[in-house]
């Protein structure tokens, strides 16, 4: 059993083996059926595969949400059996800290490592160019300033992360903004994208998870929420994605004065390794995108 829990290889034969690192010296099982894994057991081992680049010595950044979860906890049992030794990890949200401790991961900061050799993280878009949307569960703040400080960032998703533009989803792209004036900054936001068919935003509140771009209809105004920096998330919500330069975008949100992130993470992402209902595909980086 013990020989089984310290494997650094996943139980799942991967179709693709020419996108996709791993020891071709064992032979591939036959693939299993569609049925046989569960969205869950899929994000688990697209997890794992990422995990496999993870090497004694080094210094992690640990993502926030589900799917990142399958990372911390898989760092942690090769950490008990082990396969791994001397890892010292980042986390990116308060929430990552706490499971990763349980996990039993040795956790530092950026101020004591502010180089990381790699990280393993989820995002809630991700474009052909492997620009991403994060932020969703309200840590890009944390997690953008760890991932950028990465030599390597792994993303792991599902295939419904997989949009032909950012925002294309309908769901949120969240900028994080200082509570003070945040009325004012919400305007200004609102000006920047003002004349764009089908842009709306709100401030998020303690009662929404970014997945609803409609407002509370029965009057009820519950409290803002509050990220781990005590700031306050607007999202923002575009019919048809987000149309022009990202990076000019990107700049113009973070001139609005009471801005402090936004959740484009634009040209960070080394690779992403996507796991589909019948397989784990690697997509990687081109060279000058």
């Amino acid at each position: 059993m013990m020989r089984a829990a310290c494997s650094r290889t996943i139980d799942m034969a991967i179709p693709f083996p020419h996108l996709l690192h791993h020891d071709r010296s064992q032979p591939a099982a036959p693939p299993p059926t569609c049925a046989a894994r569960s969205q869950d057991e899929l994000k688990r081992v697209a997890a794992h595969r990422a995990v496999e680049l993870v090497q004694s010595g080094m210094v992690l950044g640990l993502g926030t949400g589900s799917t990142a979860a399958h990372a911390l906890d898989r760092i942690g049992d090769l950490l008990r059996c082990g396969a791994l030794r001397d890892i010292v990890g980042i986390p990116t949200s308060e929430w990552a800290a706490a499971r990763a401790a349980a996990a039993g991961i040795p956790l530092s900061d950026l101020n004591a490592h502010p180089v990381v050799d790699l990280s393993i993280d989820g995002a809630d878009e991700v474009d052909p160019a492997l620009n991403l949307v994060k932020g969703r569960g309200g840590s890009l703040l944390r997690e953008k300033m760890v991932e950028a400080a990465s030599r390597r960032f792994v993303v792991i998703v599902d295939e419904s992360k997989l949009v032909p533009r950012l925002g294309a989803s309908g769901l949120a792209v969240p900028v994080e903004v200082i509570p003070f004036g945040w009325a004012l900054t919400l305007r200004r936001l609102r000006s920047l994208f003002e004349g764009m068919p089908g842009f709306n935003l709100k401030l998020r509140t303690a009662s929404t998870d970014a997945k609803a771009n409609s407002f509370d209809e029965n009057g009820f105004e519950p409290g803002p929420f509050v990220t781990d920096n005590k700031n306050y998330i607007v999202d923002l919500f575009f019919e048809d994605g987000i149309h022009g330069d990202l990076n000019l975008i990107s700049d113009e949100i973070l001139r609005i004065t009471g801005v402090v992130e936004h959740g484009m993470f634009l040209g960070l992402a080394s690779s992403v390794i996507v796991a589909r209902k019948d397989a784990v595909a690697m997509m990687e980086k081109l060279n000058g995108v």
